[in-house]
């Protein structure tokens, strides 16, 4: 079967494999036939040789952690030939540490957790890839064109688990979020907080392209103005970026007892004058949290797959702005001139 892989560590190793072996059975019980993957800046870095680890005893990586497939079969009945599934990406590690041992996978404290198509798994870029019952997520038939999209929802929906409880150590009422970033996790976080009735207002520097109107039709505001030209105080900041600059300016932005969750990861290396005496007087004064959060558990990708099935599918579907055939892999990981938003690599093509 085919399957797109990599040499993890070796840069501009990315090759469309046309004899993959058939997944092994202690994969998981589970036989998938693979729809389509979406593609990210994980995917990217990986290509780069940044990092990613193959599977023990092997010398390529299988791409691919947004997946979305169809069951073939499944002999323990937990879902049916048919189905639409996705796999969850991040598996527990084997000792296992505190959280993994209760499936809190996503707060692995040792960093020993594996992930598929990323660290010691193979990805499912590929033909057909099998999945252990626990990690595969059923799906309502509506979302079929869009199902790739849950794993970069569970993202959302761990941040928005993570920040309703901190939330609750006080009483809390928010009414208004920010939104650093219109990629596909800034939309997808705009999206579930339109979906709890929040006034949400969205910040990117794209004043062309699909973004505003994919804003706008949340009923959402879109902004394209610096952080600390915002004229609000808000009650959550969702930052998506990872730029620097952007983070310190929220951390300064949000109002009083207000929380701010970073999403997006900054590169480093970079130095930047700021008054850090002045932001730690503010946080502790106004009883601001800041706080990250990555990659999810179970629990939010059941979450995100009910976020997404209430969804309006044609927003959902104006995500994607590239669907590419597998035989034109190469196209699916470069750059779209700036215009994309989530390109797919389709399997059925």
């Amino acid at each position: 079967m085919r399957a797109v892989t990599v040499a993890p560590g070796v840069p501009d190793s990315l090759r469309l494999d046309p004899d993959w072996p058939e997944p092994a059975a202690e994969e998981g019980a589970i036989l998938v036939e693979a729809l389509a993957v979406g593609v990210c800046g994980t995917d990217q870095e990986i290509i780069e040789g940044h990092y990613g680890e193959a599977p023990p005893g092997q010398q390529r990586l299988v791409l691919g952690h947004e997946s979305l497939g169809r069951v073939l079969e499944d002999p323990t009945g937990t879902l049916q030939a048919g189905d639409l599934v996705a796999g969850v990406v991040r598996h527990p590690d084997p000792l296992p540490c505190p959280n993994c041992a209760v499936d809190e996978w996503d707060m692995c404290r040792n960093g020993q957790y594996t992930e598929h198509g990323i660290k010691a798994l193979p990805g499912f870029a590929r033909d057909r890839w099998r999945v252990q019952p626990k990690f595969a997520v059923g799906l309502d038939p509506v979302l079929a064109p869009v199902g790739m999209l849950l794993e970069p929802a569970s993202v959302v929906a761990k941040a928005w688990d993570h920040i309703e409880r901190i939330g609750a150590r006080a009483e809390w009422k928010p009414q208004s979020v920010l939104i650093t970033g219109a990629g596909p996790i800034g939309l997808l976080a705009a999206l579930l907080a339109t979906q709890r009735g929040l006034s949400v207002h969205v910040l990117d520097r794209n004043t062309t392209g699909p973004k505003p109107d994919l804003v706008r039709a949340l009923g959402a505001t879109y902004h394209t103005e610096t952080v600390g030209e915002l004229d609000l105080e808000p009650d959550v900041v969702v930052e998506c970026t990872g730029a620097p600059v952007v983070v310190l300016d929220v951390m300064c932005k949000v109002g009083p007892a207000g929380i701010v969750c970073l999403t997006g990861v900054s590169s480093g290396g970079r130095t930047i004058d700021f008054d850090a005496g002045a932001l730690n007087r503010a946080l502790v004064l106004e009883n601001n949290v800041v706080f990250g959060s990555v990659n999810a558990n179970r629990r939010h990708w059941d979450q995100a797959a009910e976020a997404l099935a209430r969804a309006d599918q044609a927003w959902l579907n104006s995500l994607i702005t590239r669907r590419v055939p597998v035989s034109e892999y190469a196209r699916a990981y470069s750059s779209g001139g700036g215009e994309d938003i989530k390109v797919v690599l389709d399997f059925t093509a």
